[in-house]
């Protein structure tokens, strides 16, 4: 139990650190230094809520860009009302496990984060974008294959 605790606690902490670093160098404000030029300008989840510019988020999106739903492409909301509808899913591999070894979300025991495709109109296959989700009902959104995230604010 405790040995679980500690990279949970240490990944919190850091994300923590993240975000009050974006508060005190200004970025959070300006939209500069998330990591992502996508999503709502300057929408970056930050631990210090009512500061000018953040987003108020839930702990699981702290210091990483956030988008909400109606933000979100109109094919990922519709991967989203399938999810929530419990299927059926149009590709054999949604539903998943995400097995999260970017290490871009936070850290889970294996089986904790699952994912779905989100249809990208004139791809030839399924395309980079997905949705993942967490046992936690955490959301994320991924439009470049896992090379970056943004939480779905739900």
């Amino acid at each position: 139990m405790i040995r679980s605790a500690v990279p949970r606690a240490a990944a919190l902490l850091g994300a923590l650190l993240a975000g009050l670093l974006l508060v005190l160098t200004g970025c959070a404000t300006s939209g500069a230094g998330n990591g992502s030029s996508q999503g709502s300008p300057g929408a970056t989840a930050t631990a210090a809520a009512g500061s000018p510019g953040a987003t108020k988020a839930p702990a699981w999106a702290q210091g990483m860009p956030v988008v909400t739903v109606a933000q979100l492409p109109s094919q990922a909301r519709d991967t989203l009302r399938i999810i929530d509808a419990g299927g059926p899913f149009p590709y054999r591999q949604d539903g998943t496990v995400f097995g999260n070894r970017e290490r871009l979300l936070p850290r889970q025991p294996r089986g904790h984060y699952h994912e779905y495709t989100v249809p990208t109109p004139g791809s030839p296959d399924r395309g980079a974008r997905r949705i993942v989700t967490g046992e936690s009902h955490e959301t994320y959104y991924t439009d470049d294959h896992y090379r970056t995230f943004k939480a779905v604010l739900r």
